[in-house]
């Protein structure tokens, strides 16, 4: 017997129900398990299903505010997610959006004009995604909160391409009864390691608040680079960091961030922890925290991280693997499927106004690389 799809409201900040088809290269399968994957791991192959193998669906809300009424229904959406083209705008008026019950009935046009107050809904089946771990370790628990371990690889918070292969997700699945669980703060998708969850508000109000304003919060990471560091001590590197502009020597603006004079004030302690062969295992400490600030650091230093698609190997290199996905000759030139950075260690004020360390093991991934 058929069941009713699952409907899964999307939170309010993600624009991950806009696209109407996933388009993706031939040459590349975005569906297959990563080089090397545990297979009795939960890889979220099927978690767009419900039971009866029929595809769930992701609703987003639109809701009108006074100060877009009278706009038209097609400008209106665009607010909302910025990334569609007009054409897209108009299949999803077309295919997608409806008003929400209780808010009138009638065919949407492009030309409808909103009114303040008005509640739409975008209503969608929900799509394969690629594959993610999404089995994650709780390295520490109390009544307030969690320190989790995440696997590389499980992005943390909804995108165009993920919505149930996410930490947010998982979480929930995971912890169906306690609804105020919280993400305090960020770590890319790659990266693997410490990341705090609050279980209340309040925890979550002191936590993302230290973590915000970097109080009495000390992160340690542990990366495998490429070379021997001379930092058998510890040393610093203090070298300003900026997001790539138009015009700079790059190919690519907005996303690379550069070191050099006109940036933000960025600051890593840095220590050469282990040696082996071609790498080394490096500690390091932020003391200020930019966008890729790690990664952006070692690379400039002469020792970029291991599978580093952005600062490792070159514009064109990390071009290639958006173009053709890890292909064998990319593989082996990044050595690892993903850049070898670990949230290893974590201190940060517990809600209870006591300080709280956690610490995550290094993977095994990493580990291989020093053995």
């Amino acid at each position: 017997m058929s069941t009713s799809p699952t409907t899964s409201k999307l939170p309010d900040d993600v624009d991950a129900v806009d696209d109407l088809e996933v388009e993706v290269e031939a040459a590349v399968d975005v569906f297959t398990l990563p080089p090397g994957a545990d297979p009795t791991l939960d890889w979220g192959t099927t978690s767009h299903l419900d039971a009866d193998g029929s595809p769930k669906i992701v609703e987003r809300h639109l809701h009108v505010p006074p100060e877009l009424a009278g706009l038209r229904l097609d400008h209106f959406v665009k607010t909302q997610i910025t990334r569609l083209s007009r054409t897209k705008i108009q299949q999803v008026i077309e295919k997608q959006l409806r008003r929400a019950e209780g808010h009138g009935g009638g065919a949407l046009k492009p030309a409808t004009t909103v009114v303040a107050g008005e509640h739409y809904v975008i209503r969608r089946p929900a799509r394969q995604e690629p594959p993610c771990p999404r089995t994650f370790t709780v390295v520490l628990s109390d009544p307030r909160l969690y320190v989790i371990d995440k696997p590389a690889g499980l992005p943390v918070h909804a995108s165009a391409k993920f919505y149930f292969n996410t930490l947010t997700r998982v979480l929930g699945e995971r912890f169906p009864d306690e609804p105020e669980l919280q993400i305090c703060h960020r770590l890319d998708r790659e990266t693997s390691g410490c990341l705090v969850v609050a279980r209340d508000r309040e925890a979550a109000i002191t936590i993302k608040g230290a973590f915000a304003t970097k109080t009495a919060v000390t992160k340690e990471y542990l990366a495998v680079v490429h070379g021997q560091p001379p930092w058998d001590t510890e040393a610093t590197i203090d070298v300003p960091l900026r997001i790539a502009q138009p015009g700079d020597p790059t190919l690519l603006p907005h996303i690379r961030m550069l070191p050099g004079p006109g940036g933000l004030q960025a600051i890593t302690r840095v220590r050469v922890e282990q040696r082996h062969g071609e790498h080394a295992l490096v500690r390091c400490t932020l003391v200020t925290g930019r966008q890729h600030q790690i990664r952006a650091h070692l690379a400039h230093a002469g020792f970029p991280i291991v599978g580093d698609k952005l600062y490792a190997h070159g514009d064109e290199a990390f071009m290639r693997f958006c173009d053709e996905g890890l292909v064998a000759d990319l593989a082996a030139l990044f050595v690892l499927p993903r850049h070898a950075l670990h949230a290893a260690r974590v201190t940060f004020p517990h809600p209870d106004r006591h300080k709280l360390t956690a610490e995550a093991p290094l993977p095994r991934d990493l580990m291989t690389l020093l053995t």
